[in-house]
């Protein structure tokens, strides 16, 4: 026996069903999460894919989507956000052709449990979520869309769980290299290298993986600025205009990643597993933006001549150093009363920041320059232990276990603003496409922390749970129950002495149930019950007061925030289609109670009368609710072995009530769907394929500010050719529709004049990219 993590799983799409010739298939049984009997892949199975890949139909009882990386490799994502894009419900508000924070069923980031081999790591993000494109697609096995929560696991998954399984040495004999290229519309090139090999070392097998991937993202970004909406002046662009930016997005970086496994299966039930990754980017975002006083005119300053319409001229760049690391051990034991398991684990996030914004202000009597440089530096530590035991009982099984978690978060934010008038000869010689506004910028002086920034938080885990499963013929079920117990505590050093320290604690209990039960050969009905928790933002749970932080109103964290929790319930019907298809379709709703969301304290805000001290705070319920479906087949019932078909379509939806009315949970996109196809030219050793994507409109709203966001499509293209046995060579075409994000953005003063619409400003703004260009070689030996 090998110990391993699995979270497998299944569901699909409806309307290519018609007509599809089903041949039948073996009754299946229950697979124990512990075991794998996957064969050993030779390294050029995997360069050379001798057949399309479809999703894996899962046996396991808590409903799981399961793609392997045969799935996702022909159209070369770069990283595990970029594979994502072609699975169910998982939607980005990220910028165009980046995938980071994915939202499963449209949700906030931190709704979505993300996991790499079955375990959480830190990032950089204070919702408790991690960015995907931190992981480069290359080091990936599977992807396992976890649609319930299980006992087995933490119960951070209100919208559900993203496994990322990377590859081990039990999976991969041989290896292989790739090499290749990236060409962006800019004329800009990025190298990719990469090479894979596992095989035997002494007793057991090991794995060893290396990545450096090219990062480049450049954008263009136009903003026009109203001080009326459409809602009140339908001849708002002529009357109501007020200023235009122009501004060049670029996000410039290198990422270096390195992952290792070694496993021994001793043949008398000692098994031992030893991994770990780790994850370097060094990146840089620079952005260049120019506001003027004229929907189209691109002249210099106001002022200078009588055509002037240049109001500021900004600079902003983030130079950026991240690190990700992690270890692993898992030892096993099987004896005569069962199998005791030990994990041990250790996870760190590191991150520094530099980052400079100059700005010349024409639009005074006399010019004015601001500078400001922030250093930023965190540091997220994870420590973790989890001791199991399983038994047989009847017809089924016994299992229970202890998880403990010892948290750290050190966070220190400091800067420096320097702000002086410049002559007004700047401004007369000035032309924006040759000067630069950090040329008046003078020395930097020491730095001060600013409100909330420099802070010790720690979280100290104790979870215990105890499961029971088993199976009946057709029936599979299992049922379980996890108790969680987490003490938070916080020092924030920007507040009064008497206020510094700060703790909470929380408890939770959260029962699971889920069967799983097979009509016939082909059809299956699955059904889960299961309470979650989202734990608070760490940026809520600072005391620290942010003056004009949410337009003119100051925000005031609540160290005495609660999780929100939710009951959720998920009911699935999946049917095989011949041998490798498979459909499905799965219907889920999450009650969410103790809602943290942004509430006024009544308090008068620093900016006087009319401004607030907003709080948040556990205010109320919501709910969520959708329609999943997926289909993966080849089109065998019309003659096309050789053609293989995905598509996946969710529908997405959601209740909320704030001081304002109804609306979704923010940044819900309506819906999302992707569909495309993959031919096999057999007799050339060629394929080609296609890939199409589209997400729905998405709305926010906070107290100040309500955003909504659309995104264009998004096809890719792929064709490849193999060599003998061994080698392959691939070109991709990606965002050939030259995306866009285009964002209206509703901004108001104060809270009452959100209430009665009186705009401080409304916004359109729209970002694009264009399409981008990769040659992909790999070489198996």
């Amino acid at each position: 026996m090998k110990t391993r993590l699995s979270l497998l799983g299944g569901v699909s799409f409806a309307c290519l069903c018609a007509g599809m010739a089903l041949s039948s298939a073996a009754q299946e049984t229950p697979v124990a999460v512990t075991e794998s009997d996957d064969p050993i892949l030779r390294a050029e199975t995997v360069v050379v894919q001798g057949e399309i890949a479809y999703r894996n139909r899962s046996e396991e009882t808590v409903q799981t989507l399961e793609y392997g990386q045969d799935y996702f490799q022909r159209f070369e994502p770069l990283t595990a956000g970029d594979a994502l894009k072609r699975v169910p419900s998982v939607t980005f508000l990220s910028d165009v052709i980046e995938s980071d924070g994915a939202r499963l069923r449209g949700l906030d980031p931190g709704y979505t449990q993300i996991l790499i081999n079955g375990e959480k790591v830190p990032g950089s993000s204070a919702d408790r979520s991690f960015f995907l494109d931190r992981i480069p697609a290359e080091l990936i096995d599977r992807v396992e869309i976890v649609r319930s929560s299980s006992a087995r696991r933490s119960g951070d998954a209100m919208a559900g769980t993203l496994n990322i399984v990377l590859r081990d040495g039990y999976e991969l004999d041989g290896g292989y290299v790739r090499a290749g290229g990236l060409y962006f519309d800019d004329g800009e090139l990025k190298e990719s290298l990469g090479g894979v090999y596992g095989g035997e070392l002494g007793p057991g097998r090991i794995l060893l993986g290396a990545n450096l991937q090219g990062r480049y993202n450049p954008k263009i970004k136009k903003s026009l600025r109203y001080g009326d909406s459409p809602e009140n002046n339908p001849d708002f662009r002529t009357d109501d205009f007020d200023n235009r930016e122009d501004q060049t997005d670029t996000r410039d970086g290198t990422d270096y990643s390195f992952n290792a496994e070694y496993g021994v299966e001793t043949g008398s039930g000692l098994d031992m597993t030893f991994s770990g990754f780790y994850v370097k980017t060094d990146r840089t975002e620079m952005e260049r933006s120019f506001e003027y006083d004229d929907p189209t005119a691109i002249t210099g300053p106001v002022r200078r001549t009588v055509t002037g319409n240049l109001l500021t001229d900004n600079e902003n760049i983030a130079s950026i150093d991240q690190q990700n690391y992690a270890l692993r051990g898992v030892i096993a034991q099987d004896w005569s009363a069962g199998t005791t398991k030990v994990k041990l684990g250790f996870a760190n996030f590191e991150e520094d920041v530099y980052e400079t914004e100059d700005e010349i202000d024409f639009d005074r009597a006399t010019p004015r320059y601001t500078g400001d440089l922030t250093l930023t530096s965190l540091e997220d530590k994870e420590t973790s232990a989890e001791a199991t035991h399983k038994f047989d009982f009847g017809s089924g099984a016994v299992e229970f276990g202890v998880f403990f978690q010892d948290k750290s978060r050190d966070t220190d934010i400091r800067t420096q603003r320097n702000r002086f008038n410049v002559p007004v000869t700047v401004r007369d010689n000035w032309n924006q496409f040759q000067n630069n506004p950090n040329e008046p910028r003078i020395a930097w002086n020491a730095l001060d922390p600013v409100p909330g920034g420099l802070n010790e938080l720690s979280e100290e885990r104790l979870d215990l749970f105890a499961v029971i499963d088993g199976d009946a013929g057709p029936l599979a079920w299992e049922a379980g129950l996890r108790y969680e117990t987490t003490d938070v505590s916080i020092r924030d050093f920007t507040v009064a002495p008497a206020d510094q320290n700060q703790s909470t604690k929380y408890e939770f209990l959260l029962p699971s149930a889920h069967l799983k039960y097979d009509l016939t050969s082909v059809d299956r009905i699955s059904a889960s019950v299961a309470r979650t928790v989202r734990r608070p933002n760490f940026n809520f749970i600072t005391p620290a007061l942010l003056e004009a932080e949410l337009g003119d109103n100051d925000l005031l964290g609540n160290p005495e925030l609660k999780p929100e929790s939710a009951w959720g319930l998920d009911v699935g019907y999946e049917r095989r289609l011949g041998r490798q298809g498979v459909f499905g379709v799965n219907v889920f709703y999450r009650d969410v109670s103790d809602l943290i969301e942004i509430a006024n304290t009544g308090v008068e805000g620093a900016e006087g009368p009319g401004t607030f001290v907003l709080q948040p705070r556990n205010t109320g319920d919501g709910s969520v609710y959708g329609i999943e479906f997926d289909l993966s087949t080849p089109l065998t019932f019309a003659g096309l072995p050789n053609t293989g078909v995905f598509a996946n379509y969710s529908w997405l939806d959601s209740d909320i009530d704030d001081a304002l009315g109804s609306r979704r949970f923010n940044d819900q996109s309506e819906f999302v769907y992707n569909f495309g196809f993959i031919h096999d030219l057999v007799d050339l050793g060629a394929a080609f394929g296609a890939t199409y994507r589209k997400q729905g409109d998405a709305f926010g709203r906070i107290v100040g500010e309500e955003i909504t966001t659309s995104y264009g499509a998004d096809l890719e293209i792929f064709v490849e050719k193999s060599f003998g046995e061994r080698f392959t060579l691939r070109a991709v075409g990606s965002n050939l529709l030259n995306a866009s994000k285009d964002e209206v953005f509703n901004k108001f003063t104060t809270i009452q004049d959100q209430i009665d619409r009186s705009f401080d400003e409304y916004e359109l703004e729209s970002e694009e990219a264009g399409p981008v260009f990769q040659i992909m070689a790999r070489y198996a030996f």
